[in-house]
């Protein structure tokens, strides 16, 4: 059955392509200038296009988002080297062997708020990762393991690339560009929460801060798990006391060990509101 509504004016682009699979075989319709533009893989990737490649990016997990309903999110940021402490792939160093204990306090967290989550059919709270591996992957376990959805922001790179088997599979998106990446990451976030990990860890932290520093986006819970790790890694105080930061954006974040802590967070902050 023909799905075209009958008062379209003009034929849509599935159509076009149909119409130019079936021309015939010449020497003109072979050569790539006769593509039509938007099926043209090799015309798109061109360094000129960059703007709609970029365009494009944030365009389509927007609309999938939108029509899965996906109104509010949980951001869970952190190192793709913090693996299940039985993993014989993750890093072996004292400090990671402490570290690995994040892994399943990532996927409790995620558990616990994915159980929130299906009470609104999967339309609040919705689980967002980077997609990977180590805390990655805990926090998209633990919401398949809750009976709900997740997503996974993936991002091509050398390494690392391949999306964990547990992010809900129409929510897997795969990413060139890191900027429209973050984006997606921030525009429906309810609360942020970021385990201990490398640059990028570190990168994703710092551009959060700062867009709610100042004032770019709106206050939310700002929850670091490890207080350890992190008043070890970064010298918060300091910065304070040199007067590149105010005192007061210490307040901007909280730490937590545990689920329950961060959940009791995300509760006070919601009841403060």
């Amino acid at each position: 059955m023909d799905d075209t509504p009958k008062s379209r004016t003009f034929p849509d682009a599935q159509e076009d392509l149909r119409h130019w699979d079936d021309a015939p075989d010449t020497a003109q319709t072979r050569h790539p200038a006769y593509r039509l533009a938007f099926a043209d893989s090799d015309f798109l990737v061109r360094d000129e296009l960059r703007p709609v490649r970029l365009q494009l990016e944030l365009l389509k997990p927007e609309l999938l988002m939108t029509e899965r309903g996906i109104q509010s999110t949980i951001v869970m940021f952190g190192g793709a080297r913090i693996r299940r402490p039985d993993d014989p792939s993750a890093p072996r160093t004292p400090m990671m062997a402490q570290l690995a204990r994040f892994y399943e306090v990532a996927r409790e967290f995620a558990h616990a708020m994915t159980l929130r989550s299906v009470q609104s059919y999967g339309r609040e709270d919705v689980i967002v990762t980077g997609g990977g591996p180590g805390v990655m992957e805990a926090g998209n376990l633990g919401a398949k393991e809750a009976g709900g959805a997740s997503i996974g922001l993936n991002i091509v790179l050398p390494h690392e690339q391949a999306p964990n088997e547990f992010v809900t599979p129409d929510l897997c998106f795969n990413f060139h560009y890191f900027a429209i990446r973050k984006m997606h990451f921030l525009m429906r976030a309810r609360a942020i929460t970021v385990f201990p990990g490398g640059f990028g860890t570190l990168d994703e932290l710092f551009e959060t801060l700062t867009l709610i520093q100042t004032e770019r986006m709106r206050p939310m819970p700002f929850i670091l798990f490890g207080r350890e790790f992190w008043t070890r890694v970064i010298n918060w105080e300091a910065l304070a006391e040199a007067g590149t930061i105010s005192p007061d954006d210490l307040a901007l974040f909280q730490y937590a060990e545990t689920a329950e802590e961060a959940i009791a967070i995300i509760d006070g902050f919601k009841a403060a509101c």
